[in-house]
């Protein structure tokens, strides 16, 4: 276990190094200038010089990515050109609104999806089966700011029940605050819900299929009873799997919903970055969502020997 868990960690650090020079190169070579973005097209040539002198523009590729780095490492995101306030302090104000949308819909998702899942794998081949997965099969299809805007337009426009968008703030206390971001945590689960249904069905039937499960109905245990503490459990692999990767899927989608219902979190915070050509911002958010992605599937690598014992006595 031991082994397994330091030859991933070694995996999960190379990649994080990966990442963050993918994502400065990425960015570096996009176009437009940010000195000219910032001072306008009529700016004398000694004032962009002298502005792209104090953001390090003018140096080497090579040097601005290590000097970037260095500053990573140490804790220092750098200063917004934009806001003209450290980074870690609009991450800091903006993950309030990020963090909890993100959990809410995996916890949505997982509790909408597992149950669903189990229900059509135990009625295979029946009306309740075919009706459930032609609904999942449509969450599919559904993007979710689609469903974004026809949440807005049930439940806030029509029904007066949900905020149309906006966050109160949490200062204003935790219900207001909730409710702002039940809307957009549905927009995101539900159609994350209906893949994860789709594969907790098929792994269901399959483990429903195995010698294990025969031998549970031969001691005696009804169908039902033999599924949820045999086939269940040990279909819960791939379902770990889908549930790491829709982690990473929902905080990609932050960057949509959250400029849907207005939310201020770090996916509106990228897009507006983005739109300022505020490099230090778009740079120090891509890492850290895609260090957050890479961490996620570490843990799923962790789990999956938790889970399944094989996996630790294959490993050197």
């Amino acid at each position: 276990m031991t082994t397994l868990v330091a030859r991933r960690l070694v995996a999960f650090l190379l990649t994080l190094l990966a990442a963050s020079l993918v994502v400065f190169f990425v960015l570096e070579v996009l176009p437009g200038d940010p000195a000219v973005l910032m001072l306008g097209t009529g700016a004398r040539a000694d004032t962009l010089a002298a502005l792209r002198h104090h953001l390090g523009l003018d140096l080497p590729f090579w040097l601005r990515y290590l000097i970037w780095l260095g500053a990573l490492l140490r804790g220092d995101l750098g200063v917004s050109t934009t806001y003209s306030v450290p980074v870690a302090d609009l991450v800091a104000q903006r993950v309030l609104v990020s963090l909890p949308l993100a959990v809410m819909g995996i916890v949505l998702s997982t509790a909408i999806a597992i149950p669903v899942g189990v229900l059509a794998a135990s009625h295979r081949g029946t009306a309740t089966d075919a009706g459930l997965m032609g609904v999942a099969q449509l969450g599919v299809a559904v993007p979710n700011f689609w469903l974004g805007i026809l949440l807005i337009l049930l439940f806030s426009i029509g029904l007066g029940w949900l905020p149309a968008g906006g966050f109160p703030g949490w200062n204003q206390g935790w219900w207001p605050a909730l409710r702002s971001l039940l809307l957009p945590s549905l927009a995101l689960a539900l159609p994350q819900a209906a893949i994860l249904a789709r594969v907790t069905r098929a792994s269901v039937i399959e483990a429903m299929r195995e010698d294990f499960m025969r031998t549970a109905r031969a001691k005696g245990l009804t169908r039902n009873a033999a599924m949820w503490r045999h086939a269940v459990p040990n279909a819960l692999i791939p379902i770990v799997t889908i549930i790491g990767m829709q982690f990473s899927f929902l905080l990609a989608g932050t960057v949509i919903i959250e400029n849907v219902f207005t939310l201020p979190g770090l996916g509106r915070l990228v897009f507006q970055a983005i739109e300022q050509r505020d490099l230090i911002v778009v740079e120090d958010l891509v890492v850290m969502l895609a260090s957050c992605v890479i961490t996620v599937n570490f843990l799923v690598d962790i789990a999956y020997a938790v889970l399944d014992p094989r996996l630790r006595k294959r490993s050197p």
